[in-house]
């Protein structure tokens, strides 16, 4: 059964001619926020990486069975940027892209009758979500989003009552998160009533989504079925700019973990992808790395305790090379 399109228009070529409409109204007053749209990938890609990274010949690059979905997201981010809708923080290329339009995308979520009718709402931290974390709080419900990239902790939980009377802006930042967040662990009873999740390329014939490749949103949701959290009937909603709807992602091609979407939310227009592909049922260890099991130190807690608990050693998947971490300048203290 196709999409259920509201407003009901063509997929694939009434996305792009309304998308090229709302971009030639922005950008006379956003010159300033586009005026780096020329981005050079190598280069971005040899400083992210470091000293001596050289990229893999064209035969390794093509034996990855990851390279596809690379394919996709370059293009996407590419698009983004050639075009002028991308949005600090800038280059948007291996971020989930902040995008001119990202309120009115996180209004068009906020006027869903699922949104409106739940308790508590989980929101991935990224820029372009920061609308829907707004929106959250502001109409007194929980707000579940995870700690930073789950390196040292793992949910925080936000109750608008808790926060103190114009500080809901703040709370919406990961500083924020933090100041007036509760944390959580495994063992927290919490239901979550909707999950909305970023994205970097979505196709609105299947509900198939492509994050930025790191693999967290997937680890999140796998945790938060572990917790008894969500089940198959948690929808998951995400806001993305017209110019992120793809029709080439390949349903067969997707891993068991890969999390898809029941609704789309853009700038212009509301999709319900009516997807079938099956969501996942948790954490897959077999496809685990132990380098992204040394990053996450929940994971490992968890890990642990399943071990203890059944007597049986967990599998893990194959190892992989991770890109370093960026590091934020810290000013130093004046003595």
């Amino acid at each position: 059964m196709p999409p259920l399109l509201f407003p009901a228009t063509p997929r694939c070529v009434a996305c792009r001619r309304a998308t090229a409409a709302v971009a030639s109204a922005s950008r006379s007053s956003s010159s300033s926020s586009s005026s780096s749209a020329s981005f050079d990938a190598a280069a971005f890609e040899a400083e992210r990486r470091g000293p001596g990274w050289r990229p893999p010949p064209p035969a390794a690059a093509g034996a990855d069975p990851r390279a596809w979905k690379w394919e996709i997201r370059k293009r996407v981010w590419d698009a983004l940027e050639a075009d002028g809708v991308a949005r600090d923080p800038r280059p948007v290329h291996h971020r989930i892209p902040n995008f001119d339009g990202a309120p009115a995308a996180a209004d068009a979520l906020g006027r869903l009758d699922v949104f409106q009718n739940s308790q508590c709402v989980k929101v991935n931290p990224d820029s372009p979500q920061k609308q829907v974390r707004f929106l959250t709080l502001s109409g007194d419900k929980k707000l579940l989003t995870p700690q930073p990239r789950l390196r040292t902790g793992f949910f925080s939980v936000l109750d608008s009552q808790m926060i103190p009377i114009g500080c809901i802006p703040e709370a919406c930042t990961s500083v924020g998160a933090a100041k007036y967040g509760k944390p959580i662990g495994l063992d927290e009873r919490i239901k979550v009533d909707l999950i909305v999740i970023g994205s970097v390329a979505v196709d609105p014939s299947s509900g198939a989504r492509l994050g930025k490749g790191e693999g967290f949103a997937e680890l999140e949701y796998g945790m938060l079925r572990y917790m008894g959290a969500i089940d198959d009937s948690t929808m998951i909603v995400t806001t993305v700019h017209d110019k992120q709807l793809v029709d080439d992602i390949p349903v067969e091609k997707l891993l068991v973990h890969d999390v898809p979407v029941d609704v789309i939310c853009t700038p212009t227009q509301v999709i319900f992808t009516k997807t079938t592909i099956p969501k996942p049922q948790g954490i897959y260890w077999e496809k685990l790395s132990p380098e992204k099991l040394g990053q996450i130190r929940i994971l490992r807690e968890l890990k642990k305790r399943i071990e203890q608990e059944t007597g049986t050693i967990l599998p893990s998947g194959p190892s992989e090379q991770l890109p370093p971490t960026a590091q934020r300048r810290r000013g130093r203290r004046r003595r």
